[in-house]
């Protein structure tokens, strides 16, 4: 599979979601907070993809800082409105939670939320009921994305922010 999609085209639909294909890992660590739990950090590796196809694939691979043990995991497909700056963001979560946030891309910044959040019957409470992201390439040339949440407990807080380093292109 990995021969064939070294070797497709960038479908122009998705060329204003360009600047966030790669391989990338946290430099630093990310911070995780809410109120329900202690703070923590992470490590994560995101792989941002293509296969000629009018939309991206993304996978988030978090792991813990010492023990290298993996955590959350999410993958899905980041696809645009062709001719718009509207994108979907559809996520399926290791916690059982499956996600399609909307929003926009402009130049180097991706804002999206949650309009469905489905989960599976023995979630763990409290249950999450929205959830906001934003990506966005930073002056350095670095990725960086912040998270929030707001659950049946709590309002719409930060939960994660973090800043990736490019080491695939």
């Amino acid at each position: 599979m990995a021969k064939y999609a070294e070797a497709a085209q960038l479908n122009p639909v998705i060329e204003p979601l360009s600047w966030m294909l790669g391989t990338w890992l946290s430099d630093p660590p990310g911070d995780g907070t809410f109120p329900s739990m202690k703070p923590f950090q992470y490590l994560e590796e995101v792989h941002i993809s293509h296969v000629g196809q009018p939309m991206l694939n993304f996978s988030f691979n978090a792991f813990h800082p010492d023990t290298k043990k993996p955590m959350h995991r999410e993958c899905g497909f980041i696809r645009i409105q062709p001719d718009t700056n509207k994108v979907a963001f559809i996520s399926a979560q290791n916690t059982g939670l499956v996600e399609v946030e909307e929003g926009v891309v402009n130049g180097q910044e991706l804002s999206i939320a949650s309009h469905s959040v489905a989960r599976i019957s023995f979630a763990k409470k409290p249950h999450v009921e929205q959830i906001t992201r934003k990506f966005r390439l930073n002056s350095e040339g670095k990725l960086e994305q912040t998270v929030s949440m707001s659950t049946t407990t709590q309002p719409m807080t930060q939960h994660l922010h973090i800043t990736y380093k490019k080491v695939i292109p």
